[in-house]
């Protein structure tokens, strides 16, 4: 008999900073009404003495503390995925881990997975729970580009530089079926894997000294392709999940992806015939939130009870340009 793994809680951290459009409004600004890069009205910028580890122990700490409680025991697996990693050698998995009191089996710091990576995460503790290998996990996501990539000088006048949001969400994981992860269906399409990148105006290597600004490289081509993959990555992925467990997509109770835009959310809304209540939304309060936007959009629904017990809970996305798309349903508080 398969163990059951259950996502028993959600929780949320974001920067203080509220940071509205005219941020980012100037002389040379580049800003404009593509469906692609629209600006959502806000977003949370990260401190210059913010990390993505100060994030996590906020978001996770309440949750923790709570899992003691319940007399869960200590952490058995940590993982986390952080955009732009503050520590590129060791990753923020062994810091979060000691500033938290934990001492893990397992701390993985996967950087792979892009605006899915919470869905990846979920598959990867899954297996690694069910295997008997953790009885609890904590899964730790962070986007943190938009306050230090996106308002360098010259990067900040560019049309996508508004588009991004800080933010951290974590999910808590234990052995049981309060709230069982039913599936989890992932697809990886390697060949897009180069489709986005770094640019410099130099042509230099991230790690070596000079003067320009990193960016995001997005061509006119490429966006278009990124467009056409992302309308179909995220209503393929949904609906291939929903037919190994049985259920119509319009009977999913309430559905969570990634939020890169509001073009992206309204097709993919109408592709799966999901009434807009049903798709929840947090674009224009925090902007394109990457791999956070999943748990930390969920963390909102469960807070203003979007989210009941038995629901059917639907998370999905899809990654970068297309290189990884992924959906998980989970029966939300099952025995609630």
């Amino acid at each position: 008999m398969t163990v059951p793994v259950s996502l028993v809680e959600v929780n949320s951290a974001l920067p203080e900073n509220r940071v509205a459009t005219d941020f980012y409004r100037g002389a040379d600004a580049a800003l404009d009404d593509s469906v692609m890069f629209k600006s959502p009205k806000y977003r949370r910028h990260m401190g210059p003495d913010e990390t993505a580890a100060d994030l996590i122990v906020k978001a996770a700490r309440p949750v923790l503390d709570r899992a003691k409680e319940r007399g869960d025991g200590p952490v058995d697996l940590l993982i986390t995925n952080v955009l732009l990693p503050d520590l590129p050698f060791t990753g923020a998995g062994a810091e979060v881990a000691h500033r938290l009191g934990e001492r893990p089996d397992w701390v993985l710091d996967v950087h792979n997975g892009g605006c899915v990576s919470f869905v990846y995460m979920l598959k990867l503790a899954k297996q690694i729970m069910q295997s008997g290998g953790a009885k609890t996990a904590l899964l730790c996501n962070v986007q943190n580009s938009a306050g230090q990539v996106f308002t360098q000088p010259t990067i900040r006048t560019k049309s996508h530089a508004p588009v991004p949001g800080d933010g951290c969400g974590v999910g808590y994981l234990r052995i049981g079926d309060e709230s069982p992860i039913i599936d989890v269906e992932i697809r990886q399409y390697v060949e897009y894997a180069t489709d986005v990148g770094l640019a410099f105006d130099d042509d230099r290597k991230y790690w070596q000294p000079g003067q320009s600004e990193m960016d995001v490289s997005f061509t006119d081509s490429k966006v278009a392709k990124i467009i056409g993959r992302g309308n179909q990555l995220v209503p393929q992925v949904v609906t291939a999940l929903c037919d190994r467990i049985g259920v119509r997509t319009p009977d999913i109770d309430v559905l969570v992806t990634n939020q890169p835009n509001r073009m992206f959310l309204r097709n993919w809304r109408e592709a799966l015939q999901l009434k807009p209540e049903r798709h929840l939304d947090t674009f224009d309060e925090y902007g394109n939130l990457f791999g956070a936007a999943v748990p930390i959009t969920l963390t909102e629904a469960v807070r203003d009870g979007r989210v009941g017990p038995g629901d059917l809970l639907v998370l999905a996305g899809f990654a970068h340009a297309g290189d990884m798309a992924g959906a998980a349903a989970i029966r939300w508080q099952a025995g609630g």
